[in-house]
C-alpha cells in the first residue's frame, strides 16, 4: 500500500543541510504524482526548531531526545524502519552524504525493499517511476525501474535545485514516541580539525587550477588574478596529489562541493569526479589547449588558448580596471 512518500531530514550542528531542500522538492513530485501526502522525518536531539523550515511537507515527523543527539547508522535504520511501518510509507528519501552512510543498505535489508544510491534523475512512465543512477564517479550513468514505487532513494547532492523544496507555510508536526535503546555503537563527540585555511564552499569566486598549472611555482600566477579578481585559488585533485596546495582547496567528488558565482578552471580538462564539485556554479569560465577537453561541455564561457598566455593579460586588465 502507498501511503506517503518519506524525506529523512539531513541537519548538522543546529541547521539543516541544503540537500534536505532537494530532497523535498524531488519528493513533493513523487508524492503528487502517487496521489500521497509528503512526510519529513526529523531526528534527533532539540531538533524541534527547524520543523518551521520544512514547510514544503504534508506534515512533519519529529523523533526529539537527547540519546538522539548524533544517531550511528544502525540506529537510525532501526528508528527510520518505524515510522517507515507505521505510516505504510512507500518511498523513503534520504540523503548521499557522510551524515547517512550506511543508513540506506541497512534499510533495504530489514525492509526487503530496493535502495537507488546516488540518484540524480527521476521520471515517470505509465505510472512507473525510473531513477537515473550514478555510478563510477560519474562514468556510468544507469536508469532504474521502481518496481510497484517501492523502495529506497539516496539523493546526490547538487542535483536537484534548492528552491523547489522550500515554502513559507508552516507544515503540522507529529511528535512521535522514542522508544526505549541502548545505542551500540554511540557517538560521543565531534573533533575538528584545525583548518588553518580559507573555506572554498563560501567562496564567491574561484580561480581553479589544473594539471594545466604544470608545477608548483606557476600557481603564482592563478593567486594573483585571485587577488586581481577578488576570489581565493582552488584546484582539482592532481593538484593537491602533488601537494601544491592543501586538501582544503580540493575541488570535486572526494574534494569540496562549491556553488561560486563565478568559477575559473584554468588548465582543468573537467573529469566527472571535478565536474561534481563545482557544475553548479553560476558561470563557469574555462580556458584549456585541448578544445575536446570535457570542462568545455558544462563552461558557460570557454577559451582555447595557452593559460600562461591569457592569464596575465586578464590580470593586467582587471588590475586597470579597478585602478
Amino acid at each position: 500500500m502507498n501511503n506517503s512518500v518519506i524525506v529523512l531530514v539531513e541537519h548538522l550542528r543546529g541547521n539543516i543541510v541544503d540537500i534536505t531542500y532537494e530532497m523535498l522538492g524531488v519528493g513533493k513530485k513523487i508524492a503528487q504524482h502517487l496521489n500521497v501526502p509528503l512526510l519529513a522525518l526529523v531526528i534527533g536531539k532539540d531538533v524541534s526548531k527547524l520543523t518551521p523550515n520544512l514547510g514544503l511537507a504534508d506534515s512533519v515527523l519529529l523523533l526529539d531526545d537527547e540519546k538522539l543527539e548524533i544517531t550511528p547508522p544502525q540506529l537510525t535504520a532501526k528508528l527510520v524502519e518505524n515510522v517507515y511501518k507505521q505510516k505504510q510509507a512507500s518511498i523513503l528519501l534520504l540523503a548521499c552524504t557522510n551524515i547517512t552512510a550506511g543508513v540506506g543498505p541497512i534499510l533495504a535489508r530489514r525492509l526487503d525493499l530496493p535502495f537507488i544510491n546516488f540518484c540524480k534523475t527521476f521520471r515517470f512512465e505509465n505510472g512507473d517511476l525510473f531513477l537515473t543512477s550514478q555510478l563510477y564517479g560519474g562514468k556510468i550513468l544507469s536508469e532504474v525501474k521502481l518496481i510497484d514505487n517501492k523502495g529506497i532513494v539516496g539523493i546526490y547532492p547538487g542535483s536537484f535545485p534548492l528552491d523547489a523544496g522550500k515554502s513559507d507555510r508552516t507544515a503540522p508536526v507529529e511528535e512521535l514516541e522514542v522508544p526505549d535503546f541502548v545505542p551500540e555503537p554511540s557517538f560521543k563527540k565531534y573533533i575538528e580539525p584545525e583548518l588553518g585555511d580559507i573555506d572554498i564552499t563560501k567562496e564567491n569566486i574561484l580561480v581553479s587550477v589544473g594539471r594545466g598549472i604544470q608545477n608548483k611555482d606557476n600557481i603564482e600566477i592563478a593567486e594573483e588574478l585571485a587577488e586581481a579578481i577578488g576570489g581565493a585559488v582552488s584546484a582539482s585533485r592532481p593538484v593537491v596529489d602533488q601537494g601544491w596546495l592543501p586538501l582544503t582547496r580540493q575541488v570535486g567528488k572526494s574534494g569540496m562541493i562549491v556553488k561560486p558565482k563565478l568559477y575559473l578552471a584554468l588548465g582543468i580538462s573537467g573529469a566527472p569526479e571535478h565536474q561534481e564539485g563545482m557544475k553548479n556554479s553560476e558561470t563557469i569560465l574555462a580556458i584549456n589547449t585541448d578544445p575536446k577537453a570535457p570542462i568545455f561541455n558544462i563552461a558557460h564561457y570557454g577559451v582555447v588558448g595557452d593559460l600562461f598566455e591569457i592569464v596575465p593579460i586578464l590580470t593586467e586588465k582587471l588590475k586597470q580596471r579597478k585602478g
